[in-house]
């Protein structure tokens, strides 16, 4: 039995068969979590959501920011801009079964390894959160996204503002800033006011700035905390941080962390992809 955990996917449908075959992935003996962005740029997403439906409770899926995307251009909140791939599932027959079921799945989940708290995200956790804060504040999207409210959320979810954390934040701007806390933080300060400009890798922050994972005292930090969308930072296992965006859709390579009986025994397993679209 083994948890495998899988970056962005990103519309990579081919990819995702060949690294779940080249792992041996079983339904019946192990799980897999896809940590968001299972959607777009690449040229097959409504295969990666029929696949990932087909593994029934064996698999579990975040939602990352390119997923929400899709829920927003699904529901009128805004067109598909010139590097979106989501006509597949737009013009599906299946089209309604499958916005339905991404709209079930999670922002953030929780799992004990060995005694120790694994956090997955898709993109990371804001300073100021704590581990039960962090599944506390997803949950609220949670139930928004599966609700009747769904179609006015989408409408005011996009924006950058509010850029820090609040917790007497209410209403929309409260679940704006949850969703890019989740689903867009790279870089943020010490007091977690958040940048969306810069994609680079952790060496090159804008002034001011840092890595979310690198601000001290972050009140999550007792968490080994797994999550994607930094493809610029690559893969990364270390003490309580696990990477796995290895650009699959720009022709790296799509990544699994095998996770064993603890935090300390994490493997890295990847296939190589090719480019469905080129970065910039």
């Amino acid at each position: 039995m083994a948890l495998y955990l899988i970056g962005d996917v990103q519309g990579c449908d081919d990819a995702l068969q060949r690294l779940l075959d080249h792992i041996d992935f079983s339904p019946s003996r192990d799980t897999l979590v896809l940590l968001g962005d299972l959607v777009n740029r690449g040229p097959d997403s409504a295969g990666v959501l029929r696949r990932v439906q087909r593994l029934g409770g064996a698999a579990r899926s975040l939602l990352g920011n390119h997923d929400l995307h899709l829920l927003g251009v699904a529901h009128g909140a805004r067109k598909s801009g010139r590097k979106d791939t989501l006509d597949g599932i737009l013009d599906a027959p299946d089209r309604d079964a499958l916005i339905d079921w991404l709209r079930q799945q999670s922002m953030a989940l929780h799992q004990t390894v060995g005694g120790r708290d694994l956090l997955m995200v898709h993109a990371g956790v804001l300073p100021q959160w704590s581990i039960g804060q962090t599944l506390v504040l997803a949950a609220e999207v949670e139930s928004v996204l599966r609700g009747p409210a769904l179609g006015e959320f989408v409408r005011t979810m996009y924006g950058n503002e509010p850029a820090q954390w609040n917790d007497a934040l209410t209403g929309h701007a409260r679940l704006r800033a949850i969703v890019n806390g989740l689903t867009r933080l790279r870089f943020c300060t010490a007091d977690g006011v958040m940048d969306f400009d810069t994609k680079d890798s952790a060496d090159a922050p804008p002034a001011g700035y840092m890595p979310w994972f690198d601000v001290p005292g972050r009140r999550a930090a007792a968490a080994t905390i797994a999550f994607g969308h930094w493809s610029t930072l690559g893969w990364i296992a270390r003490p309580g941080l696990i990477s796995t965006d290895t650009g699959c859709v720009w022709g790296g390579c799509l990544s699994a962390a095998r996770i064993g009986d603890t935090l300390d025994a994490i493997a890295h397993v990847e296939v190589r992809c090719d480019p469905a679209q080129k970065p910039g």
